[in-house]
């Protein structure tokens, strides 16, 4: 049997846990019930594990149970971040994002445009990072919202998340972050910190796909999300729909998971990326490496290798090796990545970028064979295009 290749593409997805998987399949047979039919006792004991979810959920953020809102995942509850509030917002009109966000942002904040609201794109350093003096400088009467990711998807960049939110609430501005990078491996108190709504994805930490959630900070003034839309409004009024049990018992499994394992696995994650990172600077001529080095995921590693077009290298590399140029979300688009622009990455560098995603099932020997085989195909292509 063939080996398949190498996987280096967690930023994009990762492999569903088998923990998480085992923990899922009851409850698509003998536990099938509706978790909303709470007169018998298949809809009882759904209900529960769905109980038992959102707390495991609330205890990886550090949070009230009750501010966890279920969605399809990081997409809608992005969506719903945006237009649930400035929708809902009685006097504000402006909204303020990054010009480094992900297109889940940035798309609904250009829809938001069109519908006739403000919006302030702020710039990032070199970095991909928002700095909390722009922010501050940006804030308007008007402003209902702003919204900055937690970690870049592409470069794997970790912005000051608290300086910025601080920055928010001592201007009495809502503060909401994507933190669907990270969430599984960086340490989240929310209950100290100034944040008050934050996206999740369950399948960028060894969950299933199709399910996500919305933290929504409870207390006072209470924050008023308007549903993107109607049918029962099963979670806290602010998302309608018939809950995905099983999907949602992987959500909270990975969760539990990432909470128990989370200091150890970052660690390891760290030092495997290091590992990649110089043993690709040793073998690799005039690599560069892309976002802060120090502030970032502890799995990600961006690249730009000059003379070296990545679509060519993925292609030459494509039996051994998994990795993306860029976010899975525009890996198909013709355009060049928004991140890396915003950033002032040398144009002619933009199409030689990679990005690696190391995850939990990854290993040291692994990576010393991508090391191999990323700079014997680099020399290789290097040679081909002098020719």
């Amino acid at each position: 049997m063939t080996a398949k290749p190498i996987y280096l593409d967690n930023n994009a997805t990762t492999r569903t846990d088998p923990v998480v998987v085992a923990k899922m399949l009851p409850y698509l047979t003998e536990h099938f019930g509706n978790a909303s039919s709470v007169t018998h006792e298949y809809g009882l004991v759904a209900g529960a594990a769905v109980s038992e979810a959102r707390e495991a959920v609330a205890n990886l953020l550090g949070c009230d149970e009750k501010a966890i809102v279920f969605t399809s995942g990081a997409t809608e509850a992005n969506n719903l971040a945006l237009f649930g509030v400035m929708r809902a917002a009685a006097n504000g009109k402006h909204l303020i994002v990054s010009a480094a966000e992900h297109k889940t942002i940035l798309d609904p904040a250009h829809r938001l445009e069109r519908e006739g609201y403000d919006i302030t794109v702020l710039p990032v350093d070199e970095y991909g990072m928002v700095s909390p003096s722009t922010v501050r400088a940006a804030i308007r009467k008007d402003t209902a919202l702003v919204s900055v990711m937690h970690a870049n998807n592409e470069v794997g960049s970790i912005n000051s998340i608290c300086k910025i939110g601080e920055t928010c609430r001592r201007a009495g501005v809502l503060f909401h972050t994507d933190a669907t990078q990270t969430v599984g491996t960086v340490r989240f108190d929310l209950s100290r910190m100034p944040v008050d709504l934050l996206s999740l994805s369950a399948h960028k930490m060894y969950g299933p796909k199709g399910i996500g959630a919305l933290y929504v900070r409870r207390g006072t003034p209470r924050i008023r999300v308007e549903p993107l839309f109607e049918g029962g409004g099963h979670e806290r009024r602010m998302r309608s729909g018939t809950l995905p049990v099983h999907q949602i018992v992987g959500l909270g499994e990975a969760c539990r998971l990432c909470k128990a394992n989370r200091e150890v696995e970052s660690k390891r994650l760290a030092e495997i990326r290091d590992q990649l990172r110089h043993g690709l600077a040793a073998s690799v001529v005039d690599i560069q490496f892309n976002g802060h080095q120090t502030e970032r995921m502890p799995g990600s590693l961006h690249v730009s290798i000059p003379g070296v077009n990545s679509n060519a290298l993925m292609l030459n590399l494509r039996n051994d090796l998994a990795v993306s140029s860029g976010s899975a979300c525009t890996t198909l688009a013709p355009e060049p990545s928004h991140v890396l622009i915003a950033m002032g990455i040398e144009p002619s560098l933009i199409p030689s970028s990679l990005r690696f995603g190391i995850g939990r099932f990854n290993t040291m020997e692994e990576i010393e064979r991508v090391i191999t085989l990323v700079s014997v195909a680099a020399k290789k292509l290097r040679k081909l295009s002098v020719r």
